[in-house]
């Protein structure tokens, strides 16, 4: 499939999802076949102001490409104004997030409160487009609430804007991430316009995303909580998709060798002092659910240097894992938003 001129090798995106999917998570993801991988969401307003952090979230120097810049906001001049800053930076693609849920956002104008102002929806989308040569796509949910599920509305007048793609989580603002995903809308979505959908929601296994793309129709699956502690579940959907192969799970001895090899990542990329702070909630997922995993979980959060992340996984190496017992990573994934 294609979005504007960029063909991807597989129809499987990763969800940009704020404190995670930074340059060592989105490097994995493509290495295991995503087709695209977008930068955590940005604040049009603060790149803009041109704040320190939101120019690191747009570095792409380890990036596979094509890669995508998702920015949020809703003023059409600055999100204008932040596109091309992404353009300049190196964005093959900028997506503009309408469908983060979280309370700081919305209040912001941003994210699904768009939902509520399809007017403004439209402008916004409108300016990025004018102000940026490179493919512009749109992330939604389904509507704000049960009463205002314009889903359809949204998507053929954001397709009017000339946006050249589309992803739709299957869900409204409400609802956050409960209940199941609403997969028959985003079908819906996939039938009223021409450029290609993406759809996300309850994509827990590689079987989900072939089940979920042959019912809707969608040109790709978008993953998101569901690699929260599993990416190999990248490497698996992609396998499914693309060739009919069913890969098995990682062993324990595999998962833990995965830990390790993205906490080498963390730690190149964010030094000794930073980086084992921000790998604690990686390890933590990567070991959730395994019979005794548990224990090393107080060990986890007092994480703080290079040697402690080679302690705690030595150590889990040691343990007996049994079988996984749970999935709860869909129970208690991040607050951030995420476009999944």
């Amino acid at each position: 499939m294609k979005i504007g001129s960029h063909e991807l090798i597989s129809p499987v995106y990763v969800a940009p999802m704020a404190g995670v999917t930074d340059a060592p998570f989105r490097k994995i993801a493509r290495e295991f076949g995503a087709g695209l991988a977008c930068t955590e969401m940005i604040s049009s307003e603060a790149l803009v102001r041109r704040h320190r952090e939101s120019f690191r979230l747009m570095d792409l120097d380890w990036d596979y490409r094509p890669v995508s810049v998702q920015l949020m906001g809703g003023d059409p001049g600055v999100m204008a104004e932040a596109a091309r800053m992404a353009e300049a930076a190196g964005a093959d693609i900028v997506d503009i997030n309408m469908g983060c849920p979280v309370p700081k956002v919305v209040k912001t104008s941003g994210g699904s409160s768009l939902l509520r102002d399809p007017e403004l929806a439209w402008r916004v989308s409108e300016a990025v487009v004018q102000a940026v040569s490179v493919p512009v796509t749109v992330k939604i949910r389904l509507g704000w609430d049960a009463a205002t599920r314009n889903y359809l509305a949204m998507a053929t007048r954001l397709e009017a804007t000339g946006i050249q793609g589309l992803a739709v989580h299957g869900r409204t603002r409400a609802q956050r991430y409960d209940p199941s995903a609403d997969w028959a809308a985003i079908a819906q979505v996939r039938a009223a316009v021409g450029i290609p959908v993406a759809g996300s929601g309850d994509l827990r296994t590689a079987d989900d995303s072939i089940r979920r793309m042959r019912e809707s129709g969608v040109a790709a699956v978008m993953l998101g909580r569901g690699i929260l502690g599993n990416l190999w579940l990248v490497r698996q959907t992609v396998a499914r998709l693309t060739a009919g192969e069913v890969i098995p799970d990682l062993s324990w001895m595999e998962q833990i060798a995965l830990i390790r090899r993205h906490g080498d990542l963390v730690l190149d990329y964010y030094g000794a002092e930073r980086g084992p702070r921000l790998l604690r909630k990686f390890i933590a997922w990567g070991l959730r659910g395994f019979r005794g995993a548990a224990r090393l979980r107080t060990m986890v959060q007092s994480v703080a240097s290079p040697d402690d992340v080679a302690e705690v996984l030595d150590r889990a190496l040691a343990i007996d894992p049994g079988m996984r017992v749970s999935d709860d990573a869909f129970d208690d994934g991040p607050a951030s938003c995420e476009a999944a």
